[in-house]
């Protein structure tokens, strides 16, 4: 099956609000991996973010709808899944869900803590775990880098008590780069999350070359850059050359852009809408863009 095929396919399976059948995103069915610097363990390029889409709370129609993107998340070869007690009801939607589903030890399940205070970073962790029906969390992170040097020293000691796997720093707007490279600089960090787009590339002066030097993973938020890049290609035609590298839509033209660049291990749009989810797993399949193909799409982009 060719990816023309399996989102046409897929587009069909919206009539049900839970996917029954694996679907090969590709020839082989594998969806692209990276390595996690500090330990080799591979995670696919594309994961989900939750923010606003499963704010849901006890909807059962939209928890219904979540649990059918969940289950097609993890069947076609997604992992990576990020929220954060900023996000609402998110983190107790994505836990009850994949209890529900069984799916628990399929996925990388990575949240933050967002409070001033070590004592109350605590309560905040220790909820989280609850919410997300965890034990050990894969990836806790300082969401917004708020009162990190607080949590740095609580999340080194859970960590070395197996509490989480991995600690990360989160940021959403190039405004907190230059604190973020202070802290990769002075920290033993495992990731970094930041945003990173084909029209936000401000990542790629500083951070994105100390996460490689210094082994940090990276995951990339606002991919779309909040739907501007939509905005900008609105009644466009995606030029024939994305052929090339196995590209069938904007979304993924935007995806891949971000995924030829190595130092980024995996990349976390959001999204409540299985063509979406399709789509957007599909970028992380096939080819990706060569250096030169990559500066073609920059400039292309920069002429509409």
């Amino acid at each position: 099956m060719n990816r023309r095929k399996f989102l046409q396919t897929s587009a069909l399976s919206l009539v049900t609000p839970v996917v029954e059948s694996k679907v090969e995103l590709n020839a082989t069915g594998q969806m692209l991996q990276r390595l996690i610097p500090s330990t080799g363990e591979k995670l696919p390029v594309v994961g989900l973010g939750t923010w606003q889409s499963f704010d849901v709370s006890n909807d059962q129609h939209e928890r219904q709808n979540l649990k059918g993107i969940l289950k097609a998340f993890v069947q076609h070869g997604g992992k990576v899944i990020d929220s954060s007690p900023m996000y609402g009801s998110s983190e107790s939607v994505v836990g009850d869900l994949a209890n529900e589903l069984n799916i628990n030890s399929d996925l990388f399940l990575a949240t933050k803590v967002w409070t001033n205070g070590k004592a109350a970073g605590i309560n905040q962790m220790q909820q989280s775990l609850q919410r997300m029906r965890t034990k050990q969390m894969d990836l806790m992170q300082v969401h917004n880098l708020l009162d990190a040097e607080a949590h740095l020293e609580t999340l080194h000691d859970w960590k070395a008590n197996k509490r989480i796997r991995y600690i990360g720093l989160t940021h959403y707007h190039s405004g907190g780069y230059q604190q973020m490279k202070q802290l990769m600089l002075a920290h033993d960090i495992d990731f970094i999350q930041i945003n990173y787009s084909i029209l936000s590339r401000e990542a790629e002066l500083d951070l994105l070359p100390i996460a490689k030097e210094k082994g940090i993973a990276v995951l990339i938020n606002r991919p779309y850059d909040g739907g501007n890049l939509f905005s900008k290609v609105k009644n466009r035609q995606l030029p024939t050359w994305a052929r090339d590298f196995d590209c069938d839509s904007w979304g993924q033209f935007f995806l891949k852009f971000i995924l030829a660049n190595e130092s980024v291990t995996c990349v976390i749009p959001g999204t409540s809408k299985l063509h979406h989810l399709n789509d957007n797993l599909s970028a992380g399949t096939g080819g990706l863009p060569t250096e030169a193909q990559r500066l073609k799409m920059s400039q292309f982009f920069e002429q509409i």
